[in-house]
């Protein structure tokens, strides 16, 4: 632990630039190995959660016996732009809602099925297989007028000191972006490639795990599972990375 505090004072040492002026995925810091995985769907191991969310959208389920593709056809047509626009503003409960929440309502209303638990193998599968219809398309601007407050909010969260070492997210991926912490390359935070395949979980994750590991990291209380705060915090991101290309299933170390 004295370690990781002392690579972590080393990185917060000096300052950066802030990533406006040259905004970058994480992709771009990730060493040629790891961008080789991503690039190769033949290597790439977060296909496998795309072929899984492939045979869970044509599988009926719930009191309705429907299935996704029931009611929404081919992903690759009616998906096609969806994870480029989410988190989007829901109606019904007058707040921005993830692309897993949209899913897991869908379940609910159209299906009569269970929600999937969060960050279970089934969510996540399916949200990569709908995210991956978008590969390549640009994230969009966040245009809805009513969701202009949730990223202020999520600004705000994302600018915001928290736990005993007193670190907000800017602090590394706004100040310091492309140094260097135990190893690994301090990225400016754009959620292109989510759900993403990290070598060190050796499995697919959502954005929100990834939130919850950097909140654990600097000594804070991690949201629950499905907070506002984390949708809050994915949409401002969304709006930091509009114009970037979606890479889903994304690599990363």
């Amino acid at each position: 632990m004295r370690r990781t505090l002392l690579l972590l004072g080393m990185a917060l040492a000096v300052g950066g630039q802030a990533p406006n002026a040259d905004r970058r995925s994480g992709f771009d810091f990730m060493a040629p190995e790891t961008q080789a995985l991503q690039r190769d769907d033949a290597a790439n191991p977060g296909m496998l959660w795309v072929m899984q969310g492939e045979a869970l959208w044509r599988q009926p389920e719930g009191a309705a016996g429907r299935s996704c593709a029931d009611c929404h056809g081919d992903a690759a047509a009616g998906m096609r732009g969806v994870a480029a626009r989410y988190p989007a503003f829901d109606a019904a409960s007058g707040r921005p809602i993830d692309l897993q929440g949209r899913i897991n309502q869908c379940r609910m209303a159209r299906q009569g099925a269970v929600p999937f638990d969060h960050e279970s193998e089934e969510l996540l599968a399916l949200t990569t297989y709908v995210a991956h219809q978008s590969r390549g398309m640009p994230v969009e601007p966040v245009d809805d007028e009513r969701l202009r407050p949730f990223v202020e909010d999520g600004r705000r969260l994302f600018e915001r000191r928290i736990g005993q070492l007193d670190l907000s997210c800017a602090a590394c991926h706004d100040e310091r972006w492309g140094q260097r912490l135990g190893g690994s390359a301090i990225t400016q935070a754009h959620p292109t490639g989510y759900p993403i395949y990290r070598l060190e979980w050796q499995s697919v994750g959502s954005l929100q795990r990834r939130m919850r590991n950097c909140m654990i990291g600097v000594r804070a209380e991690p949201y629950a599972w499905g907070a506002p705060e984390f949708t809050a915090l994915e949409l401002y991101l969304r709006s930091r990375a509009a114009g970037l290309p979606i890479e889903t299933p994304g690599v990363r170390p």
